[in-house]
């Protein structure tokens, strides 16, 4: 099998495991408790946190805030829970978009895809910059690593990445928040401790605005880093470590080359295909980020959202933050295995 016959395939199959994928989860969140329509019936009934639903407005409370059969069906009706499941899903699929045209039940007046629309500069910036900077400051140092395997310096720089490994993200970056951020007194303030830029943001030139995003991105970057960064740099050791004792190394070795062509051009790119496996998730970067960090510095990304609509039941958005994260996946498995053939074109995809 050829690389287009392979590439046609694997994006055959893309439809019906979105499909698949959607459907279950659209399945699993309709039978969920404190759905639209309970949470419709509680501020009817003056126990919910916040103002009445635009179904709730178009029935009028019962006596003694009770809700009779006819109100309840109507909310039903409003939200579309009155029709099969797979009409439901169909809707959902075709005459919403996959949700996107969907109006939020939480953001009266705005579809699921402005609110993705609006976050998705935010987690794309921070998640490109992550990623970017993972590789770039793993693969050399992993390179370095094994070049110096055994030595302090190889020491050294393993017990700094495993503690930094070991501090889950959302630990360390809320002990990087009270020793950098200011609110700690007797700590330094060097970084905003919250959001993604500062409030007056319009008003800086070029440059002013560069330094403040990058002073509000820095600490939310390490953080994001820290999880991966351990196992990408020794994976990279041990990769680059098993094509160095490999007997083609040696065969090149005796016949004259030196370390710097033999690392360059032989090793290095046999070393990069386990590597490789992350490649893909640069299609996702927009939903990299974690939620948790997100929360800690209070920043609008896609991760923060896909909380909120989760907590708030507002399934318009989260479907439509699971479908596109679906999506984009599926396409980045398929980079994945082209990036292993850009790398060493001797693997093939035959059956």
């Amino acid at each position: 099998m050829n690389r287009l016959d392979y590439l046609i395939r694997r994006l055959l199959l893309v439809l019906p495991t979105f499909v698949g994928i959607t459907f279950l989860c659209f399945a699993v969140i309709q039978f969920v408790p404190g759905g639209p329509v309970e949470q419709a019936i509680l501020k009817m009934r003056g126990l919910g946190t916040g103002g009445e639903s635009s179904a709730s407005s178009q029935v009028s409370r019962g006596e003694e805030g009770g809700v009779s059969a006819e109100q309840r069906e109507a909310i039903r009706k409003y939200y579309g829970f009155d029709q099969p499941f797979l009409v439901r899903y169909w809707h959902w699929f075709w005459r919403d978009r996959i949700g996107m045209r969907m109006e939020s039940y939480r953001f009266p007046n705005k579809t699921a895809w402005q609110l993705i629309r609006e976050r998705f500069p935010v987690s794309l910036t921070f998640g490109l910059t992550g990623f970017l900077l993972t590789y770039l400051v793993c693969i050399p140092l992993g390179m370095a690593k094994a070049l110096r395997h055994g030595t302090p310096f190889d020491f050294a720089t393993s017990a700094i990445v495993f503690i930094g490994y070991a501090i889950p993200a959302f630990a360390l970056g809320m002990l990087l928040k009270m020793a950098l951020c200011g609110t700690v007194e007797q700590l330094w303030d060097i970084f905003p401790a919250t959001g993604f830029h500062s409030p007056d943001f319009a008003q800086l030139s070029f440059w002013a605005r560069a330094k403040d995003i990058f002073r509000h991105m820095f600490l939310p970057v390490v953080c994001y880093m820290s999880g991966s960064f351990a196992v990408l740099t020794l994976l990279m050791k041990n990769s680059l470590l098993e094509q160095i004792n490999s007997d083609y190394v040696r065969t090149v070795y005796a016949k004259g080359a030196g370390t710097f062509r033999v690392l360059w051009k032989h090793v290095l790119r046999n070393a990069l295909i386990p590597v490789a496996t992350g490649f893909g998730s640069v299609l996702t970067l927009m939903f990299a980020g974690s939620v948790i960090i997100e929360q800690v510095f209070e920043i609008p990304g896609m991760g923060l959202l896909s909380l909120e609509a989760i907590v708030g039941r507002d399934y318009p958005v989260f479907m439509g933050v699971l479908a596109l994260t679906a999506f984009l996946g599926l396409l980045g498995n398929i980079l994945s295995d082209f990036a292993y053939v850009l790398i060493d074109p001797r693997i093939s995809f035959s059956d």
